[in-house]
């Protein structure tokens, strides 16, 4: 049973809709990897709303792999409001099925950062969102330690 590291690296979107009737929209973004969930930075200021820029890295643990529905990233961008619900702004989904079983056979699987579409609950397109993913697979300990004579190496050079 493999076991690794899936890197999320969230980089911007693009042409993003506002949903703010008075005020800036303040975007972020939540990250779901099955059961694991993580919370971008709340991008503020003017012209972040409909164009925000994060440059933020997220892990997720990951074990190996058994349905296809598992193999998912669902990022759904909302705005913070302060004194209201979050409104959601659209979602992206990145199938990282192809990544994860790259990184079980070699090492590594990656995929660069690319763009994403980013549609509303009736599939309706409304901007895009710029992400990488990377998995590494996790060495068991006795596969990282050296072994010298029988006995395990202590130092590391």
């Amino acid at each position: 049973m493999g076991k690794g590291i899936l890197e999320v690296q969230l980089i911007d979107a693009k042409g993003l809709a506002s949903t703010d009737f008075l005020g800036d929209t303040d975007p972020y973004v939540l990250i779901q990897y099955r059961s694991q969930e993580r919370k971008s930075s709340i991008c503020r200021g003017a012209g972040q709303g409909s164009n925000p820029s994060w440059n933020e890295t997220f892990k997720f643990v990951v074990h190996s792999p058994s349905g296809e529905h598992q193999h998912k990233l669902i990022l759904k961008l909302m705005d913070h409001d302060t004194f209201t619900a979050d409104d959601f702004m659209g979602e992206a989904t990145i199938n990282v099925m192809d990544v994860i079983a790259l990184g079980m056979e070699n090492g590594i699987g990656e995929l660069r950062p690319c763009k994403h579409r980013v549609v509303l609950a009736d599939g309706t397109y409304c901007g895009e969102i710029r992400v990488g993913v990377k998995f590494t697979t996790e060495m068991k300990e006795e596969e990282e330690e050296e072994e010298l004579g029988g006995w395990k190496h202590s130092f590391r050079s």
